[in-house]
């Protein structure tokens, strides 16, 4: 694992980089423009996004502009809870087309468990049969949600995009999705930067002469989880790249798995009110 496009093979084959940049609340406009665009230049391939945080634009802009081949990103974007449904999943589908000026994604994501998931599934299930999406999933699934929703399922979910950080590792789910061969990736793998006063990963910076972003990231990978940490600061960004010229131990691999508290940062999938 040596450079940015290492990558998990997914269960239809298509290849997704274990590294992404990810841009949760990074603002539309020059912010998330001059932020995508200096991932791009430090060798990201893998960027993700969604509707609701409504810098789809540009985003595809900034693809655009850095030029890189559309075919080297792998791109992700998710339909929002009030899309959801099978005709409306299938409209915000080609309004995230357009945003992005793109023809097709790679990766198309429910960003949340709601009661319609079956039906929009269906409409996810379409655009993989279509060809407009390389390969489809979920985010922020819990056991019983991707019971119910391979229950009906044509198409094994590709991806479930989960909290998941040193206190919140979601064992059961990331069993689960290895068991179905469902690639586990992590948002707020950082923990919204509370993963920087736990006094193990000081340790361990210090230990392997790296970060403790660098330290949670390499983590991430030798879980088998695909991982997607923020930054608008160019600094930052480049930082959380150079994770593959190091492996942390089995010692402290098996140190950090004692931070488990199974404490969520973000809501609870089960009592969303949004």
């Amino acid at each position: 694992m040596k450079t940015l496009t290492e990558s998990f093979k997914l269960n239809n084959g298509i290849e997704m980089p274990y590294l992404g940049f990810g841009t949760f609340k990074v603002p539309e406009g020059e912010i998330v423009i001059d932020a995508t665009l200096e991932a791009l230049k430090v060798g990201y391939r893998h960027i993700d996004t969604a509707a609701v945080y409504k810098n789809e634009e540009g985003i595809g802009k900034a693809i655009k502009e850095s030029g890189v081949s559309r075919e080297d990103v792998f791109l992700t974007s998710k339909v929002w809870n009030t899309d959801q449904g099978y005709d409306n999943a299938l409209k915000a589908f080609e309004t995230s087309l357009k945003r992005l000026q793109t023809d097709y994604l790679d990766l198309y994501l429910i960003h949340w468990p709601k009661a319609l998931n079956k039906e929009t599934w269906k409409a996810l299930e379409r655009l993989y049969d279509e060809k407009i999406v390389r390969a489809i999933g979920v985010s922020n699934f819990k056991l019983h949600h991707l019971e119910e929703i391979m229950s009906g399922a044509n198409i094994c979910p590709m991806v479930n995009q989960v909290e998941f950080h040193p206190q919140f590792p979601q064992t059961g789910v990331l069993e689960f999705c290895k068991k179905n061969n469902i690639q586990l990736e992590a948002w707020s793998p950082l923990m919204q930067g509370k993963v920087f006063s736990i006094d193990l990963m000081k340790e361990l910076a210090e230990k392997y002469n790296k970060t403790i972003s660098q330290i949670v990231l390499r983590w991430d990978i030798q879980m088998g989880v695909v991982t997607i940490p923020k930054s608008i600061t160019p600094e930052r960004i480049k930082e959380n790249t150079e994770i593959f010229d190091f492996e942390l131990s089995e010692e402290d691999m098996n140190k950090i798995a004692t931070l488990n508290k199974e404490e969520r940062i973000g809501p609870d999938p089960d009592n969303i009110t949004f």
